[in-house]
C-alpha cells in the first residue's frame, strides 16, 4: 500500500516531529438483501482501482469458490467461472485476503466473469483502502485495465456470508454509491492532487493520459460554470539539521522548505527533485494567473502542452521550454515569473506555503497522501484515473436534476425515462411526461412547458394551471369541433380546473356531451313554439306567421307587430315636428331680442351718454359776452 510514498508523506508534515497524518478510508454502502438471517446495511471500503459505480447501484449474487480462494491465480487454471447466463443476475465474487496484491485478485475475478470482487479481510480490524501495489511491482499490462468495481469487507461479514453459502442459501447484495459523493448543490468543487514529473513509470503515464483525455470534458464544464476546478502539488520540507546535505540542495527549493523525490532516483544523473517541485509551482503559478484572466480552464492545455513539447527524456523539462508553451496560450510569462518568485530566497514561497496547508485534512477528507488523488465535494475518489470514471464521479456530486447534459449521456447512465415512461405522469397526445432523467436514476416531478406549469402528485395526475394554459393542450380540458363551431371546456381566466360550456354536459376533462334543450323543455316553451336543438345550442322560432321574442320567450302576431310599428312611426313624426317648432321658436326669440337691444341702444345713445362711452368735455369762454 504504497509504502514508499507513504514514508514521504510522513516526511512531508512531521517525520521530523510525529507521523500522525489523517487517511480517510472511503466507503460505500453493502446492503444484504437475503437471507434475512443476515439482512441489514454494512459498510464497506472503495477500493483505489478499477470503476466504482459513483451515483448508482449494482445489484448481484454472491460465489464463494471452492478453489484459488485467495484469487492468487487465473480461476480458467482450476475450471471456475463467474460469467453471468442469460437471464441470471450479476455474480459477486467472495475472495479471502492475503498472498497477492488486491489489484491481481480483481484482475483474475474480472477475467473469470465476475461482475464485482468482495475482498473478505482476515482480521479483525477497521476497513482500510485497497491501493495499487509498489511502483516497482505495478504492471501496467492489467492494472489499467481493472474495470469492476471492488470493496473490502470486514474479517465478520466475510465469515457470516460464507456460513450462509454453505447452508445452501442464496446471499443476494446491493453495491450502492449513489452517497459515496456529497451532492448538495448545483456545482461540483474538485481538486487533483499531481505531479509534473514525467518519470515515475506507469502511474505517471496514467496520470498524463487521463489529463488529455479528461481535458475536453473539464473545459466544458468550467467554461459554463458547472464546476470549480483546482490543482494541487504535494511537497515535503527538509529539517533544518540536513539542510546542507546534498540530498536536501538537490531536491529542494527556498532552503529546504519545499522538496521532492529524485526522478529517477539517483542523485547522480538527469533531473532532481528540485527541478520537479519548480515546474510544479510554474503549473501552480500558471493556474493561478489564468484564473485571474477569467480562464481557469486554460491550465489542462497548458499541463498537456507542457507534457508533448518538454518531456524530461528530450531534455527539454525546464523554463525555457515551459515559457513557450505559456506564450503560446497568451498567458504573460512575466506574471508567472513574479509568481514563482526566488527559489534561492530563504523565505516561505506563498503558493507552496498555501500547498502544503492544504495537504492536511480538514473535514471529512483527510490527508492527501496518494498520487495522483482527486477530490471531488471534499471527498476523495476512489478507483481508476479514467475519464469516464471520473466524469461518473464528478457527475454523482450535483444536486439531483441539476446536472449538466454531459452528465446524461448514454455512456455516462441509463435513461430510466425511456422504459414505461418511468411509472410517472404523462399526456401522450401533448407529449409531456412528468418523468425527468437524472444521473442517479428519475423523478417523477411535474413539468412546466412553454410558461405553463403542471401540479400534481407526478405519478398519477398533473395538471396544467396559470393564465396560459389553455394555450397548451387546451389546458387538459376537452375540447370538440363540428359543424364549423368549436368549443372548449378551459377557460382562461380561470388558473386550473375544466368544465363544459353551455349546452354541455360532462366532466370537462374527458368529455362534454351536447345537452338536448329541445328534448328536456329547457328553451322555447310558449305554446306557439318551435324548437330545433342544435350542437352545443338550439333554436327558436314561431309557427304560422307569428314572430319570436327571444327575451319574453314569446310568440306574437305579425299584424299587431305592424300596427304597433305605425303608431310608433306617427308618433316618431310628431315628436320630431315637436322638437323642430321648440328649436325655432328659440332661434327666433334669440334674434328679435338681439335686434331690439341694438335699436333701443342707438336711440338712447343720441340723448345721453351710455356707461361705455366717455365724457364730452363741455368748451365755455369766460373772455367774452
Amino acid at each position: 500500500m504504497k509504502e514508499k510514498l507513504g514514508f514521504l508523506v510522513c516526511v512531508m508534515f512531521l517525520v521530523f516531529e510525529s507521523c500522525l497524518g489523517r487517511f480517510v478510508v472511503e466507503k460505500n454502502s453493502l446492503r444484504v438483501t437475503s437471507p434475512d438471517s443476515i439482512k441489514d446495511v454494512y459498510e464497506c471500503a472503495i477500493g483505489n482501482f478499477g470503476i466504482p459505480q459513483y451515483g448508482g447501484t449494482m445489484v448481484g449474487i454472491v460465489m464463494y469458490p471452492k478453489a484459488n480462494q485467495k484469487s492468487c491465480k487465473s480461476f480458467a487454471d482450476v475450471d471456475i467461472s463467474f460469467k453471468t447466463k442469460a437471464g441470471g443476475m450479476p455474480v459477486f465474487v467472495l475472495i479471502d485476503r492475503g498472498d497477492c496484491y488486491f489489484t491481481l485478485k480483481a484482475w483474475n475475478a474480472q477475467k473469470a466473469g465476475a461482475a464485482a470482487i468482495l475482498v473478505a479481510d482476515d482480521r479483525n480490524e477497521p476497513l482500510i483502502t485497497m491501493d495499487t501495489p509498489e511502483e516497482e511491482d505495478a504492471k501496467a499490462d492489467y492494472l489499467q485495465n481493472i474495470t469492476i468495481p471492488s470493496a473490502l469487507i470486514s474479517q465478520s461479514l466475510g465469515d457470516s456470508i460464507k456460513n450462509q453459502l454453505s447452508k445452501g442459501e442464496m446471499v443476494n447484495i446491493n453495491l450502492d454509491w449513489r452517497e459515496a459523493l456529497p451532492h448538495p448543490d448545483e456545482r461540483v468543487e474538485y481538486e487533483f492532487w499531481t505531479n509534473s514529473n514525467d518519470e515515475c513509470g506507469p502511474k505517471c503515464e496514467s496520470q498524463r493520459e487521463f489529463v488529455k483525455n479528461f481535458k475536453g470534458a473539464a473545459q466544458i464544464l468550467e467554461q459554463k460554470g458547472y464546476t470549480q476546478f483546482t490543482p494541487h502539488y504535494i511537497t515535503w520540507y527538509c529539517p533544518k539539521a540536513f539542510i546542507l546535505s546534498k540530498q536536501c540542495k538537490s531536491q529542494c527549493i527556498n532552503h529546504g522548505r519545499y522538496c521532492a523525490p529524485d526522478p529517477e532516483q539517483d542523485f547522480s544523473k538527469g533531473y532532481d527533485g528540485k527541478d520537479v517541485v519548480l515546474q510544479n509551482l510554474r503549473q501552480a503559478c500558471f493556474h493561478k494567473v489564468a484564473n485571474g484572466s477569467g480562464k481557469p480552464w486554460l491550465w489542462w492545455d497548458y499541463v498537456t502542452d507542457f507534457g508533448i513539447r518538454c518531456p524530461m527524456k528530450e531534455k527539454k523539462y525546464n523554463k525555457e521550454c515551459a515559457d513557450q508553451v505559456i506564450k503560446s496560450l497568451g498567458i504573460d510569462v512575466k506574471q508567472i515569473d513574479k509568481c514563482v518568485g526566488d527559489p534561492e530566497a530563504d523565505a516561505d514561497n506563498p503558493v507552496l506555503k498555501v500547498e502544503q496547508e492544504a495537504q492536511i485534512g480538514k473535514d471529512s477528507r483527510g490527508d492527501v497522501t496518494i498520487l495522483p488523488t482527486l477530490v471531488i465535494n471534499n471527498r476523495q475518489y476512489r478507483g481508476k484515473l479514467d475519464k469516464g470514471a471520473v466524469l461518473k464521479a464528478i457527475c454523482s456530486g450535483f444536486e439531483e436534476t441539476t446536472e449538466p447534459a454531459i452528465c446524461l449521456t448514454d455512456d455516462i447512465q441509463t435513461n430510466e425515462c425511456l422504459e414505461s415512461n418511468g411509472g410517472c405522469w404523462q399526456d401522450k397526445a401533448a407529449n409531456i411526461t412528468a418523468c425527468r432523467d437524472t444521473f442517479r436514476g428519475k423523478v417523477c416531478e411535474c413539468p412546466v412547458v412553454e410558461g405553463v406549469k403542471f401540479v400534481g402528485d407526478g405519478y398519477s395526475h398533473c395538471e396544467a394551471s396559470g393564465a396560459l394554459r389553455c394555450g397548451l393542450n387546451n389546458g387538459g380540458c376537452w375540447k370538440g369541433t363540428k359543424d364549423g363551431r368549436t368549443f372548449s371546456a378551459c377557460i382562461d381566466d380561470h388558473t386550473k380546473g375544466c368544465k363544459c360550456p353551455p349546452g354541455f354536459r360532462g366532466d370537462g376533462v374527458n368529455n362534454c356531451e351536447d345537452v338536448d334543450e329541445c328534448k328536456e323543455r329547457l328553451a322555447c316553451q310558449c305554446s306557439d313554439c318551435k324548437c330545433k336543438n342544435t350542437w352545443g345550442g338550439y333554436q327558436c322560432s314561431c309557427k304560422s306567421n307569428l314572430l319570436y321574442m327571444q327575451e319574453h320567450d314569446t310568440c306574437i302576431g305579425g299584424n299587431y307587430v305592424k300596427a304597433q310599428f305605425s303608431w310608433g312611426l306617427v308618433w316618431v313624426i310628431i315628436l320630431g315636428l315637436a322638437v323642430a317648432g321648440v328649436g325655432a321658436y328659440a332661434v327666433y326669440k334669440y334674434r328679435i331680442r338681439r335686434y331690439m337691444d341694438s335699436e333701443i341702444r342707438a336711440i338712447m345713445a343720441q340723448y345721453m351718454p351710455l356707461d361705455n362711452q366717455g365724457e364730452v368735455p363741455n368748451h365755455v369762454s369766460h373772455g367774452n359776452v
